[in-house]
């Protein structure tokens, strides 16, 4: 029995093992708890659908009984991955990591048996590393390697800056796996590179290389670049059902087959039959199986029911958020949007401007004109935002 049979459904997550998918076979045939290890930075406040592609990987080697090794990497973090980027990276400060990575394991957790998982912080040896050490390190790879890089080849055929600290972004993840013998290393795509390099340092240390399981990046709601909270363009597992399945039904037409294997439980037979069929009534059953996937079925067909009653028959929501906002004072249509929904002036005045604001149905064209507000109107900017004003 191959390693895809044995990894059922969630093989479809999986692009490519490296260097073969025998050696994955061969690492399976050894019968011993294997040491399986995923890395995340702490870049955001938030893990994103996309994060969870390899979480769910992670989590089905732990099911067959292997361990799962989850590093938080806190060091990394603070050097920056230069992977995809085509400028260098902005550093974050120790204080802006550990805010970052407060709630990082509980939203986790809903992914991963994060208390069966072995959890480590990336300090705990490479902030230990003494600079001889570190030398030692930078001398197992060349700069002819480095540049074999895409991001870096262009950005050098540019003339664009590379920095140094950049090439030890990898070999410091690399070292992770020595740190933690790992047999088998996780990630995107975009971490072939730094995967290999992993490699490198764990023959270097006169220790097994380890395969290395390659998922396929998702592309964010925007359609235009890789899922990532900084971009603006994600979802977030700890996303609330409404929003879940409101930011799921923006994906572009093309990337509603992508979500539907990479981010839900849908049969494959029936991914196939729902995109051969109405594109928008697909979008919708991704997104149903999406919140499914994190909160249940029943909140799911509440969730997607309330949206097609919303949007379809044009009604009003079960629930609308009040805000509180003085009566007395001169509002103009601009000031009301930007009050109830704290979004910028310019925000403000594009929803108005475009024809998307209405007061209890009635539309507010401009977005200087004065507006009296009595307490009780029901305020709606665009086609999802929605407020009860409350007289203060």
């Amino acid at each position: 029995m191959s390693w895809r049979d044995t990894f059922g459904p969630k093989a479809r997550t999986i692009e490519s093992v490296f260097p073969s998918e025998k050696d994955l076979d061969r690492l399976f045939a050894l019968r011993r708890p294997l040491r399986v290890k995923f890395g995340i930075d702490l870049t955001s406040t938030s893990v994103t659908i996309g994060n969870g592609i390899p979480l769910r990987i992670l989590s089905r080697f732990q099911e067959l009984g292997h361990v799962a090794v989850l590093i938080l990497g806190d060091f990394t973090t603070l050097v920056g991955d230069p992977s995809g980027k085509d400028k260098t990276r902005p550093v974050l400060t120790p204080e802006q990591v550990e805010a970052n990575g407060a709630t990082w394991l509980a939203q986790i957790g809903k992914v991963l048996d994060v208390s069966r998982a072995e959890v480590r912080r990336n300090s705990e040896w490479l902030a230990r590393l003494a600079p001889a050490e570190i030398v030692r390190l930078a001398g197992q790879l060349t700069v002819a390697q480095m540049l074999e890089r895409d991001s870096f080849a262009k950005r050098y055929a540019e003339g664009s800056p590379i920095h140094l600290h950049e090439f030890l972004y990898c070999l410091f993840q690399g070292y992770d796996s020595v740190a933690v013998k790992s047999d088998i290393e996780l990630g995107g795509t975009d971490q072939t590179f730094n995967l290999n390099i992993g490699r490198a340092v764990q023959k270097a240390a006169g220790m097994a290389s380890q395969a290395c399981v390659i998922n396929p990046l998702l592309e964010g709601i925007d359609g235009s670049a890789k899922m990532s909270k900084s971009l603006g363009n994600s979802i977030g597992l700890d996303a609330p059902p409404k929003e879940m399945f409101g930011l799921a039904t923006r994906v572009p037409d093309a990337l509603v087959g992508k979500y539907l294997r990479l981010a839900t439980d849908v049969p494959d037979a029936e991914i196939d039959r729902l995109i051969k069929g109405d594109i928008w009534a697909a979008k919708k059953a991704m997104a149903e199986a999406l919140v499914a996937r994190h909160y249940g079925a029943d909140v799911a067909r509440g969730e997607r029911e309330e949206f097609e009653r919303v949007f379809r028959d044009r009604e009003l929501p079960e629930e609308i958020p009040e805000v509180a906002l003085d009566v007395k004072a001169a509002w103009t249509a601009m000031g009301l949007v930007r009050a109830a929904f704290e979004v910028s002036g310019s925000e403000a005045r594009r929803l108005v401007e475009q024809g998307g604001v209405t007061l209890d149905g009635e539309r507010l064209p401009d977005p200087l004109a004065a507006v009296k507000v009595r307490g009780g109107e029901v305020l709606r900017a665009g086609k999802r935002k929605f407020a009860k004003l409350k007289a203060r």
